[in-house]
């Protein structure tokens, strides 16, 4: 009877942090050990782009929970961001490490390190710089997450250089070409449903704003924007996300100054054998 009811409690403990799973950035905690999810992510803008036209990216990804400090992705996109047809565009990797947990009950501190490298076919266009099929590339840094109850608020910086063939070529680009960038972000997620948990089969549902910003180190180029979104749970195991990025300052060229992102992603718990 003990151990029953501290599976249920844990359970409803865990859920509390669904307000940390944002939409456009990862927190310090990590998914559960031993788990393994597949995500589907589709992102897409209606004009303003270099067709002027709808074009969207699909991002498959899995993902593996190896235990409660380290995670890592693997995924791959498909677009016709840079191309008038639809085609494979890019492979991606993601590792998480928890390095520091402080826990306490419905309120914990965590920081982690993250890598992340991309190789994709797209051509370069524009001044942004990211690695999600628009860039070949690597990018390291920190992300401090901090839950107060149904509030959680986290912070990332981070360094990414592009490691494109024409960076080390004797070719003069006008306009010129971007190389590397400082990234940041601070997102808050709020539980707004249930008030109170009494089975683990409710529904969640969490809002999100993100402020997403980047800066050049190659000229005087940046971009400052604004992400709110949406997010249901089902059972535990299931999200469904819907966010709405828009520009609110800056000076880079980009594919657009907004976009729309859907996701679904499944977690399947105690999937990887210890």
């Amino acid at each position: 009877m003990k151990f029953t009811s501290f599976i249920i409690f844990f359970l409803l403990c865990s859920r509390i942090n669904g307000q940390e799973l944002y939409v456009y950035t990862e927190p310090a905690s990590n998914m559960p050990a031993h788990s393994i999810s597949v995500k589907l992510t589709d992102h897409f803008v209606t004009s303003n782009n270099i067709y002027n036209r709808f074009s969207h990216r699909i991002m498959p990804q899995i993902m593996f929970g190896i235990s409660k400090k380290l995670m890592f992705h693997i995924g791959g996109t498909i677009a016709n961001m840079h191309t008038p047809d639809f085609r494979y565009e890019s492979v991606n990797f993601y590792a998480k490490y928890r390095f520091l947990s402080n826990d306490e009950i419905h309120k914990h501190f965590r920081m982690a390190a993250f890598f992340d490298a991309s190789a994709t076919k797209a051509p370069f266009h524009y001044d942004e710089i990211t690695l999600m099929g628009d860039k070949s590339g690597i990018e390291a840094g920190i992300i401090a997450t901090q839950l107060w109850n149904k509030f959680a608020l986290s912070g990332t910086l981070s360094h990414t250089q592009v490691l494109d063939k024409s960076r080390n070529n004797k070719v003069i680009y006008v306009p010129t070409r971007l190389y590397q960038s400082i990234n940041y972000s601070v997102s808050g997620g709020l539980l707004v449903f249930p008030k109170e948990y009494t089975d683990y089969k409710q529904m969640n549902l969490n809002l999100y704003a993100e402020l997403l910003g980047e800066k050049s180190l190659d000229s005087k180029k940046y971009c400052l924007d604004l992400a709110p979104a949406v997010q249901f749970i089902f059972n535990s195991n299931f999200k469904a996300n819907i966010g709405y990025r828009f520009q609110l300052s800056g000076n880079m060229s980009r594919m657009s100054n907004n976009s729309w992102q859907v996701s679904f992603e499944r977690t399947f718990l105690n999937a990887l054998k210890r």
